[in-house]
């Protein structure tokens, strides 16, 4: 059974999403809070990720943002977090909260939330790490992009054990319960490097 003291969100950073989106990011990040676990992500204090972290904080927990340059430069980072560390590019962010993280949680997004969800499932994939992947499918929100893989799987362009890579959780208590249920990963240092 995995032990995790800190969770990835990958999550929008618009505003223009649905209010249910933001009661299931405030949902997750009380939630967090209240087991003692650690919310790492993508440091904005715009869209869902403010959210999160917001409530992460505002019931006694940590929030720790990882913002590259070019984006805190146009004042989009989260001012109230227990830490925020600027990095010089994308991909050195998204390196970072793998570091950071001990399992990843994939809340409603656009375009930025497709990109890091697909890098984090194809480096578990290349065994760069073993963390347990969920995506939170509350309401169905992900039901096209599960039928997506499903499709590239019978069309033999993605293996069906690789579709097993991550997990779907209908509501934010799955989440933690699923992610509980994983396998330990193994020991960082033998994991490969990102």
């Amino acid at each position: 059974m995995a032990r995790i003291s800190s969770l990835c969100v990958y999550c929008g950073s618009s505003d223009r999403g649905n209010d249910r989106h933001r009661d299931w990011a405030g949902q997750l990040g009380r939630e967090a809070a209240e087991r003692g676990i650690r919310i790492v992500f993508g440091g904005g204090h715009v869209g869902l990720m403010g959210v999160v972290a917001d409530a992460a904080l505002a019931a006694g927990g940590e929030a720790i943002g990882v913002i590259p340059e070019h984006l805190q430069a146009r004042e989009v980072g989260h001012g109230g977090l227990t830490r925020l560390e600027v990095v010089a590019s994308m991909h050195e962010r998204k390196a970072r909260m793998c570091a950071l993280a001990d399992a990843f949680c994939v809340l409603p997004g656009g375009l930025g939330t497709l990109d890091e969800t697909f890098e984090i499932v194809t480096w578990k994939q290349l065994r760069l790490h073993d963390k347990p992947i969920v995506l939170l499918d509350q309401a169905g929100f992900w039901q096209p992009l599960l039928e997506l893989v499903r499709h590239q799987v019978a069309e033999g362009y993605v293996r069906p054990e690789h579709a097993r890579l991550f997990d779907v959780a209908e509501s934010v208590a799955a989440v933690f319960e699923t992610i509980a249920a994983a396998p330990e990963p193994c020991a960082p240092e033998r994991q490969a490097r990102l």
